[in-house]
C-alpha cells in the first residue's frame, strides 16, 4: 500500500522538481490523492484504481493511474480548464504467475514516452519521443 503522503521523490514536475500529494480518500480498490497546498478552486489530483473481471484462466485486471489538473485558461483566465493523463494496464492475471509481462510492457511504454531512442535518461519535460506525439497530436 502507498503511504498517505507521496513525497517529493515520487512525483515530479516538467522541471524535475518534486511535488507532494496527500491521500484524500480510499474506497473499494480506488484511492485519491490531492496536491499538497493546491490553489483554491484548481484541483490537482492523482487517482489509482483497479477493476477485475472474468474468472479462472480468463480473469483480467484493469489498473489505472490518473492525474487530473485544473488551471486558469491561458486565453481566458476567468475560465478554468482541466486536463488528464493516465496509464492503464490491462492484464490476464488468471493465466500469469509473475509480473514479467507487466514489467516488460511498462518498460516499453515508459521508455517510449520519457526518452529519446537509445537514451537512458528519463525526460520529465515532455520532450521524449512518445510525449511529443501525445502533446502535439502527431503520429
Amino acid at each position: 500500500m502507498l503511504a498517505n503522503t507521496l513525497s517529493t521523490n515520487e512525483i515530479k514536475t516538467t522541471a524535475g522538481t518534486g511535488i507532494s500529494f496527500t491521500r484524500l480518500s480510499t474506497g473499494d480498490r480506488k484511492t485519491e490523492f490531492a496536491l499538497v497546498n493546491e490553489p483554491a478552486g484548481l484541483p490537482h489530483r492523482l487517482t489509482i484504481s483497479h477493476q477485475e473481471s472474468g474468472s479462472g484462466f480468463s480473469r483480467r485486471r484493469r489498473s489505472m493511474t490518473r492525474f487530473d489538473k485544473t488551471i486558469a485558461g491561458q486565453l481566458d483566465p476567468s475560465v478554468g480548464v482541466k486536463g488528464s493523463a493516465y496509464l492503464v494496464v490491462d492484464l490476464p492475471i488468471g493465466n500469469m504467475s509473475d509480473n514479467t509481462l507487466t514489467n516488460g510492457l511498462l518498460a516499453n511504454l515508459m521508455s517510449f514516452v520519457a526518452s529519446l531512442g537509445a537514451s537512458t535518461t528519463i525526460l520529465y519535460d515532455g520532450t521524449g519521443n512518445g510525449a511529443v506525439v501525445l502533446s502535439s497530436g502527431g503520429i
